[in-house]
């Protein structure tokens, strides 16, 4: 990771947080002074599981993953993209070593906060607060939809699904192993019934 501290470069994600509840000057100074912007390499690890990660990204440019090994095999959790927030949940709350292990797909761009500052403007910025509780909604409403997706018990039902309901967007530039592993279907079947749909 190459950290960039340049002023500018923060810019991104105060836009990003006004748009969802507008910010007072006092904390939009905070963020300029406090938040980060780094890079990732594609595939390249951004935390491992057994890490504790203290840090809430913002893609910027990019996509990433979360993933754990179990038998030998990758099992996709979620895939983030431009404009989503991501961390490691019991790492970032909980200051707990972290179960999954979270790398970039592609060539990626964030801007990030940590848990030291994150806790500070939740503490003294009443509209970080309103910003917090929007974006958990947001996210437990795509928690609920990714528990919805894992219990469709047909395979085509479960793309469908996708396509239509969470991000059909990003199909194409998800590698497809990662995307039949997060549907929980066989490479050759993800082919077969994207090859349907086209």
């Amino acid at each position: 990771m190459l950290p960039n501290k340049h002023k500018e470069g923060n810019l991104f994600i105060i836009l990003f947080l006004n748009s969802i509840y507008p910010l007072s000057p006092s904390l939009k100074n905070y963020l300029v002074e406090h938040i980060k912007s780094c890079y990732f390499e594609k595939n390249q690890f951004i935390c491992k599981a057994g890490e504790v990660c203290d840090r809430l990204y913002l893609i910027k440019k990019g996509m990433v993953r979360g993933y754990f090994e179990s038998d030998g095999m990758e099992l996709t959790t979620w895939v983030d993209t431009e404009n989503e927030v991501f961390t490691s949940i019991t790492g970032f709350f909980r200051n707990q070593p972290c179960q999954e292990n979270i790398q970039s797909l592609e060539e990626t761009h964030c801007d990030y906060m940590e848990y030291e500052d994150y806790k500070y403007c939740l503490n003294n910025f009443p509209e970080m607060r309103h910003i917090n509780r929007i974006l958990l909604e947001e996210y437990y409403i795509l928690a609920e939809q990714r528990v919805y997706l894992a219990r469709i018990p047909n395979a085509q039902k479960r793309l469908t699904y996708y396509m239509e309901k969470m991000k059909p967007q990003i199909v194409e530039r998800i590698p497809r192993k990662h995307l039949a592993s997060y549907l929980a279907i066989r490479p050759e079947t993800l082919s077969r019934l994207l090859k349907e749909i086209d």
